[in-house]
């Protein structure tokens, strides 16, 4: 599979899909209906708005991120609103997904409803180095 749909006329490529929205987006709809699937991670990046890179995990072997994938083999991550420990460095965070999630993630449309609106774990950030600012 590919990381990434198409975007808008072939002009941009699109990697992550809004859990909010995606029942009603034309471009997502069918696909988070029929094709579910789950993008195991060690963690995963987020970049702050001064452009630090942090590093989010849990300190488990795998995270489990929701995503979708289309008739062409081409997959996006699914995102929701950040929870407390990513909200400092990002508004937006993947989805993750329990392991006793998982069954239910791929094959239950109620549980994947459920799944879409729900607050995902704390997580450990970290970052190799912070970005200084002579001004406040």
């Amino acid at each position: 599979m590919v990381w990434g749909y198409p975007g808008y006329q072939g002009k941009s490529l699109l990697i992550n899909a809004r859990s909010e929205g995606i029942l009603g987006r034309r471009t997502f709809r069918d696909d988070i209906f029929a094709r579910r699937c789950v993008i195991p991670a060690k963690g995963f990046y987020e970049w702050s708005p001064s452009k630090e890179k942090y590093w989010f995990e849990d300190g488990s072997p795998i995270l489990f991120l929701a995503g979708c994938f289309n008739a062409q083999g081409k997959f996006v991550i699914i995102t929701t609103s950040a929870n407390a420990s990513v909200s400092p460095v990002h508004s937006r965070m993947p989805l993750l997904l329990s392991e006793d999630e998982l069954e239910g993630w791929l094959f239950d449309e109620d549980s994947m409803k459920v799944a879409l609106q729900k607050i995902p774990k704390m997580l450990n950030r970290r970052t190799d180095y912070e970005q200084m600012s002579l001004f406040s």
